[in-house]
């Protein structure tokens, strides 16, 4: 005896979906791949080094800051915060066009005791 196949006795035939997996695999493995290249390595990317509370009113700030084109001016937004998180203290600290990695120093004044002090964002100048 053979074994009874259903799709014989109704005449269906087998579904072609494999070459739709395939192209889906392809095109969306593709767009995956090229998706964590380009975002792995941003046009700036600033890291914070150290920060130390040299006086209760102001908050020193390393850090560094690597980015693609050496020739864009950056603007760096540095904030300092007391122990509720309100912001104390804010200076935007300037990059001019030169090396790719560049490490600085910088002094924030604060207007009351900050606790921490952190970097806000990095952004290209529109000069």
């Amino acid at each position: 005896m053979s074994e009874l196949d259903l799709s014989d006795r109704y005449g269906q035939r087998p579904m072609r979906w494999k070459g739709l997996a395939l192209v889906l695999l392809i095109v969306g493995g593709g767009w995956l791949i090229w998706a964590g290249l380009h975002h792995s390595r941003p046009a700036i990317s600033p890291t914070l080094i150290s920060f130390s509370i040299p006086s209760e009113k102001a908050v020193s700030l390393r850090y560094s800051i690597d980015r693609r084109d050496a020739n864009s001016v950056i603007i760096c937004t540095l904030v300092a915060h007391d122990f509720a998180k309100n912001v104390v203290g804010q200076i935007d600290d300037t990059f001019p066009a030169g090396a790719a990695h560049v490490e600085r120093t910088t002094l924030i004044p604060t207007r009351s005791a900050a606790v921490n002090a952190s970097i806000s964002r990095c952004r290209p100048s529109s000069q």
